[in-house]
């Protein structure tokens, strides 16, 4: 006979308040209120390294390694729940009650079973709607690090439990502390924001072709699908957006039925054999369009067209949510952001690419990880900014900013490894080491993670065109460039290198022409591509123009930054620059 194996764990357990009644009056309303609930649980279970492993209908059962992880994650959930309330004044609230407990489990394959399992749900029953009830050990473990009011519930029988249980339960409120109120020394803040939340409605056929309509819906379907890859999106999933099919809709009230800030809106309209797509986006609370576009094609493999019409949505609409929330944050002071704000704050002066905003998205991002350290993109977006500061010369003491970096790149991708932003920065960290495998496995990971964002098919091409095959290179860069055009200024000197490379010079020439603030690299360049064409003044104003940006530039320093593995392609673009005359 096997052994029984077991183990001891964090157990949360959490159940919606009359729920049977709430069904009883209006399933369909029930079940979308659900949805969107669960989607707010599951996200926060998943950001603080829980995983559900029971549960039915209204009720969810998550296991933490840590008691902290399951309280911050409940607090936090909890609190969103609230928020999301506030949007249905109308009807009556959707509230859950949550119990903790650590105990002793039998593992058995992916579930778990015991007493340490069975406290923990009839904990929840004893928590007020809304409210989160906890075992002593609980208590014990998190009660000096979270400032909350915890209320002393004394020992009690529980059902099926042979022995009483000392339970303690959260108040909602820290105001005036009374009975057996417990204050701990460390002042809670919140630990994230809610990411923004957005519902994807069905593409309306505008034609009679109801051939259009299955392309309609299946646009409308890769779309959800493709937006679930971005982790700063809540998606809506497609048996919630679906219900509004072929039906008039207000939009405001469906931000409300599904509790989403932002709502997407499309078309689909066959005119011969062209197609026209349009989308919109639009602020569910203020009806507001945040952004739209009209994209007209050829109607040839309706397959094709579809994956390319998603893949141009995909990578600009959230750009444009970002950008929405952007406006918002500048009415917001830094003390009222979580670190979701935060972070989102500091990428606006990371962008901004001056030494001051360096220095103000450093401390944005030092005061996320504060606030939750254990968000993944804090550390990321940190490492991202300590090598801009180093790339610019914002700092005197780049050894010291370099090795923070890799310190703090290497905490994201030890939180989660399927972090874009850890994977795609751990990739630019091994390009510039020229360590090829490690940028190679990075690039993979991030790309798998999402082929539609515009910034890792870019850098897909950047690291092709080092290791010589800028052939493809240029198709991966020009991709990018198609799916968000509005950052195609910033990609420019990418294709414009890679098209040097395969001696296109007249095509490298209109690429680095593109570029909104070229570097004394890029100066240079297009003086090579001039020079490459025999076109002698023209290189030579370029030169100048360089050595007006930097004075030092020189051939030797600018062919130590470059990174090509194949060794003629890097002769071939050494050539061409001492060719255009650019100092040796």
């Amino acid at each position: 006979m096997s052994s029984i194996e077991r183990k001891l764990t964090t157990i949360l357990a959490a159940d919606v308040v009359s729920f049977s009644r709430m069904m009883g009056k209006d399933e369909v309303a029930t079940l979308a209120a659900l949805k969107s609930c669960r989607a707010i649980i599951d996200d926060s279970v998943r950001a603080h390294h829980g995983r559900i492993f029971g549960g039915a209908g209204d009720s969810v059962i998550v296991e933490f390694a840590s008691p902290l992880d399951a309280m911050m994650s409940a607090l936090e959930f909890q609190k969103l729940l609230v928020e999301r309330n506030t949007h249905f004044a109308d009807r009556p609230p959707m509230q859950f009650r949550v119990g903790i407990n650590i105990g002793d489990v039998i593992i058995d394959g992916d579930n778990l079973y015991g007493d340490g399992v069975n406290v923990a749900a009839r904990l929840e029953a004893l928590a007020k709607p809304g409210g989160i009830c906890l075992s002593r050990k609980v208590y014990e473990e998190v009660k000096r690090k979270l400032q909350v009011l915890f209320v002393d519930g004394g020992m009690q029988h529980l059902k099926n439990i042979d022995e009483p249980v000392a339970v303690f339960h959260v108040e909602a409120t820290e105001a005036g502390a009374d009975g057996g109120a417990v204050r701990t020394g460390i002042e809670r803040r919140p630990t994230a924001a809610e990411r923004p939340s957005i519902a994807v409605l069905p593409f309306a056929n505008m034609s009679t072709d109801p051939e259009q309509g299955f392309f309609a819906d299946g646009i409308t379907e890769d779309i959800i699908t493709a937006l679930s890859r971005f982790p700063n999106l809540i998606v809506i999933a497609r048996n919630s957006t679906f219900v509004y099919k072929d039906k008039a809709v207000n939009v405001t009230q469906v931000g409300r039925d599904l509790g989403v800030k932002y709502v997407v809106e499309g078309s689909v309209r066959k005119a011969g054999n062209r197609v026209r797509v349009t989308v919109q986006v639009i602020d569910a609370a203020t009806g507001e369009h945040i952004w739209a576009e009209r994209y007209d094609r050829e109607l040839s493999d309706i397959f094709e067209l579809q994956d390319e019409l998603c893949g141009s949505i995909v990578a600009i609409l959230p750009g444009r949510v970002e950008s929405a929330l952007v406006q918002q944050l500048t009415r917001k002071p830094p003390e009222d952001m979580a670190a979701y704000d935060l972070v989102l704050s500091a990428k606006i002066h990371h962008h901004k690419f001056t030494r001051e905003d360096n220095a103000k998205a450093l401390d944005l991002l030092q005061k996320a990880i504060a606030l939750d350290p254990n968000f993944a993109p804090a550390h990321a977006w940190k490492a991202c900014t300590l090598g801009q500061a180093m790339a610019r010369g914002f700092t005197d003491v780049p050894e010291k900013f370099w090795e923070e970096s890799l310190k703090e790149v290497e905490t994201a991708y030890r939180i989660d490894q399927n972090d874009v932003e850890a994977n795609r920065i751990l990739c630019e960290v091994a390009m510039y080491e020229r360590d090829w495998e490690k940028a190679k496995l990075h690039q993979d990971r991030a790309y798998r993670l999402n082929p539609n964002d515009s910034r890792l098919v870019a850098q897909r091409g950047e690291l092709l065109t080092w290791l010589g095959r800028a052939e493809e290179g240029v198709k991966m860069l020009e991709t990018a460039v198609r799916l968000d055009p509005y950052e195609a200024h910033a990609r420019a000197h990418l294709l414009g290198r890679a098209l040097l490379a395969l001696g296109r010079y007249e095509e490298a020439i209109e690429a680095y022409k593109r570029i909104a603030h070229p570097r004394a690299e890029h100066l240079a360049d297009l003086a090579a591509c001039y020079a490459a064409l025999g076109k002698a003044a023209e290189a030579k104003a370029a030169v100048a123009a360089a050595l007006r940006v930097d004075p030092a530039f020189t051939v030797a320093t600018y062919a130590g930054r470059l990174r090509y593995t194949v060794a003629a392609d890097q002769e071939r673009h050494v050539e061409a620059l001492r060719k255009a005359g650019v100092p040796a």
